[in-house]
């Protein structure tokens, strides 16, 4: 109800103001502007975020002053602590940072944020910036038509720029034309009930606004124009901080569990450094004035106080929460747990994750490992064997020996209920995030969606083995048995493998312990042969049990290979170019037949 009346109502409002009053009129359309070249600003950074942006955060989050770092560093670079806030909730749903690591960085980003107000206050009010708004307009629009992303990125960077500095212009004609016909300053409000009435304007505006950027810009503009007083704007600027948390709650609607804590911790930082602000204003303001003296600023400059008061409470904030930073990362695990997700809902797949190109890809692997992980106890329970002996330091031989009962199992219906209906979504969230990549990228996600593929057939090749299996391990025929207690024993042995390389993410070798895998492979399969025409030659199995048989060798063999496939594409680690790299050097089908046939030739 309240969304439905909202956006009515501010239209309405400034409707009204348009009529009463053109200087309100120049006024909002600064705003607008400037809100616009935020937007502009944003989608120009984020064409840079296809490589760089995220090797720097994954290298720069292992601590927590690292964390702060990055926050800081970012949002003073790109001037957007909303953008630096989407980021890292995009990292945090997809499991590439910790919670820890993403708060130190949305802190840093609260004192990133600090610096726009310098820019602002510090240049924008001293010099003539729409002459510089301009060439950066012209030339940034001609570059955001051009086929290259990154001269397109380049390009909504430039006329980001210049939108802000003519929004900067118009909003400050407009506060001094609007000191010739009213004194918006007779309004002010004197003592804590004015820090509080305007700490809750500052917030509201930001809210309204999405943007602390815009509402520093109104209150420094308005500051210099005297049309409000320096403890007054004080407490704006602290709304602001509280307003600006708003990004991060609206974009933790879409993410995970993750998302949501960060959300929260970003919330209760900023109130609890609002509380303290506003607690101990006026002695925050002694030490403003102390430090503006210290570094030449003239005690009646009160924009560029205003810009070291807002550094002043954000450091402060800082200081007194980091210390606690584990436990509120423990209050936030607390009151926000883990829900429950079923085997088949996707824990990975979420909207803010398709944000980003290397969080969407991380998030589809993540994804398809909770594929392979369902697909797991499906394999295994069709081999009549549990994921707990596979995944043991127990002897392998003595596992399937003594697991020799059938288990009772319907494959379709757990590959409908696990399986399908993932792998579905998987496959719905690669089309939809693969339009917004590089061909480089695409690719990856591409092979990701085989991976998944190939998990499938696994399922199915096991489907088409279970009925002879179930069949034939309570046959009389011991030779029989024998067999297929030999396949179930190598494709256990596979999974352990498998499970093994994923359990070393780290070691850039795991990898290649599939190459291992594809020649024993080969090798079980052309034994697999020889040991058939033995059984059926010395007549030791009927011709029908021979046919199955071979069959499920076949289908034992395509098992195999598939998880294979699917363990060389998700067990690759790091970026792009280190997977493509892992990739490289495992053997390609080629190289093991001649591996093969060398080992072949030797025999003889």
């Amino acid at each position: 109800m309240l969304r439905k009346i909202f956006l009515p109502t501010i239209l309405a409002v400034l409707t009204y103001g348009f009529w009463i009053s053109p200087n309100f009129k120049e006024i909002s359309a600064g705003v607008a502007i400037f809100l616009f070249g935020m937007l502009s600003l944003e989608e120009g950074f984020k064409a840079f975020t296809g490589g760089l942006l995220e090797r720097l955060l994954r290298r720069t989050t292992d601590k927590l002053w690292k964390s702060l770092s990055f926050g800081i560093v970012t949002t003073t670079l790109m001037q957007s602590s909303s953008l630096v806030s989407v980021i890292t909730i995009s990292f945090l749903s997809a499991g590439l940072i910790t919670l820890a690591a993403g708060i130190g960085i949305i802190f840093g980003a609260n004192l990133g944020t600090t610096t726009g107000a310098w820019l602002i206050a510090g240049f924008g009010m001293k010099v003539k910036i729409s002459a510089y708004a301009m060439p950066m307009l012209v030339f940034g629009i001609i570059l955001v038509f051009q086929k290259s992303r990154s001269l397109k990125g380049i390009g909504y960077i430039l006329a980001g720029l210049g939108f802000l500095f003519l929004g900067i212009h118009y909003m400050k004609d407009g506060f001094e034309a609007f000191r010739d016909t009213i004194d918006l300053t007779e309004y002010a409000v004197s003592g804590y009930k004015g820090i509080l009435i305007f700490t809750l304007l500052g917030v509201a505006a930001t809210v309204i606004m999405q943007s602390s950027h815009a509402t520093l810009v109104i209150i420094i503009t308005a500051l210099a124009a005297q049309q409000i007083t320096y403890e007054n704007g004080l407490a704006l600027a602290i709304g602001a901080n509280i307003g600006t948390t708003i990004t991060a709650i609206l974009g933790s609607l879409s993410s995970n569990i993750q998302g949501k804590r960060l959300a929260g911790a970003h919330l209760i930082f900023n109130v609890v450094t609002a509380v303290i602000a506003i607690a101990f204003i006026h002695q925050i303001k002694d030490g403003v004035d102390i430090i503006a003296s210290g570094i030449g600023i003239a005690a009646d400059d009160w924009t560029l106080k205003l810009a070291v008061f807002h550094t002043v409470f954000n450091t402060i904030g800082i200081l007194v929460m980091m210390p606690a930073i584990h436990q509120l990362v423990n209050f936030l695990e607390r009151v926000m747990p883990e829900r429950a997700v079923s085997v088949a809902a996707p824990k990975y797949l979420s909207e803010s994750a398709i944000e980003l190109p290397d969080t969407a890809i991380e998030a589809v692997r993540k994804e398809t490992l909770h594929l392979f992980d369902n697909a797991f106890e499906i394999i295994a329970h069709g081999l009549s064997l549990h994921r707990h002996d596979i995944l043991s330091d127990r002897d392998l031989e003595e596992v399937v020996r003594e697991n020799s009962r059938v288990m009772p199992i319907d494959i379709d219906e757990l590959y409908n209920r696990n399986v399908k209906g993932l792998y579905s979504d998987i496959v719905d969230f690669i089309s939809r995030a693969q339009t917004r990549m590089t061909p480089e990228q695409a690719d990856e996600l591409f092979r990701l969606r085989a991976a998944g593929r190939d998990i499938v057939e696994a399922i199915k090749d096991t489907k088409h083995m279970h009925k002879n299996l179930v069949q034939y391990l309570a046959s009389d025929n011991p030779y029989i048995r024998d067999e297929y207690n030999k396949i179930r024993l190598q494709l256990a042995s596979v999974l352990r493998r498998l499970t093994e390389a994923r359990n070393n993410p780290d070691d850039p070798t795991a990898v290649l312990e599939l190459d291992s895998l594809k020649l024993e492979m080969e090798e079980n399969d052309s034994t697999a042969n020889g040991v058939l025409e033995s059984l059926i030659r010395d007549g030791r199995i009927t011709p029908q049990m021979a046919t199955s048989l071979m069959n499920d060798y076949t289908y034992a063999y395509d098992v195999t290979r598939n998880l294979v496939q699917m363990g060389e594409v998700l067990f690759a680690t790091g970026d792009l170019e280190q997977r493509e790299a892992e990739r490289s050097i495992t053997l390609d089908s080629d190289e093991v037949d001649e591996v093969m046939a060398g080992e072949r030739g030797e025999e003889r």
